[in-house]
């Protein structure tokens, strides 16, 4: 169990990361300037809705030069404004997003089941999918704020210390666990995160042999989070669902036992929805 909390700010880096840009030099079919381009969008989060090219630079690692031409190009786009010191995204930004949630059946299927499992508990429900080391949200259904960091869909939370995350690192073979490990540092954003790997390793076969994730205030004081994967007919996990509540109001205890059923038959419809979908 970590010793010290995490500096202020760390929900909001972690949110807010950029990946670097790969090296064009080892695939040729690689376009260096449309990732620069996608790595400048994702540097703009809630908490940084405004930022300057010097801020870019630093998020994404890119020279101020390469910032600022893909800004202006965002900005000729329509997808991106100015107030003539700093930048902020547009509207038409949306349209990116809609694009995959429109063309995804699972994301389609998975936002009314969530939205009847919040309004039948009275809580924030969410669905989220691994992409890279962290967790995508793909559909949401929120009662109220309960996070210091307000999620939505596309928001990204780290796996490791998520109910969400530990359902679909569970789901990983073996060797793809292993390297997760290897890869990603296990950072305390509170003194109760577990950032030991061997230690996570033996929560993730603890989610596995339960059938379900639960989260005590791992990511932030004050929250609780219980989690349920979604299942194709064959067995595999494609994403997990969630109930997220203040740690004062419900137990552990009492999670399981108001919140998990109604995940489990969720997930269940969705199973059946999922193979309807694909003709199987």
């Amino acid at each position: 169990m970590a010793d010290t909390l995490p500096p202020a700010g760390t929900i909001k880096g972690e949110l807010g990361k950029s990946q670097p840009v790969p090296d064009e030099s080892a695939d040729p079919n690689f376009m260096t300037s449309l990732a620069r381009g996608l790595s400048v969008i994702r540097a703009f989060t809630e908490r940084e809705p405004n930022l300057t090219i010097a801020d870019i630079a630093k998020i994404t690692g890119l020279p101020r030069a390469a910032a600022r031409r893909c800004l202006l190009t965002l900005m000729q786009l329509g997808y991106a404004g100015s107030d003539g010191r700093t930048f902020f995204l547009k509207p038409k930004i949306l349209a990116l997003g809609y694009s995959f949630l429109s063309s995804a059946p699972l994301a389609t299927i998975l936002d009314p089941l969530i939205e009847q499992v919040s309004a039948a508990v009275q809580e924030s429900c969410s669905a989220g999918v691994l992409d890279e080391d962290d967790v995508v949200y793909i559909a949401r259904a929120a009662t109220k704020r309960i996070m210091s960091v307000g999620l939505n869909v596309g928001s990204r939370l780290p796996a490791y210390c998520t109910s969400m995350g530990r359902i679909l690192l569970a789901a990983m073979p073996e060797a793809e666990l292993d390297a997760y490990l290897a890869r990603v540092p296990l950072k305390p954003f509170t003194e109760r995160t577990i950032t030991v790997p061997d230690t996570l390793k033996r929560e993730l076969e603890r989610v596995r042999e339960r059938g379900f994730a639960l989260v005590d205030q791992e990511l932030e004081l004050g929250l609780r989070s219980i989690a349920v994967p979604i299942r194709t007919a064959a067995g595999g996990v494609v994403a997990s669902v969630n109930v997220s509540t203040q740690a004062a109001r419900v137990t552990c205890p009492e999670m399981e036992v108001q919140f998990l059923p109604r995940l489990l038959r969720a997930a269940d419809e969705a199973r059946i929805l999922l193979v309807r979908s694909r003709g199987a």
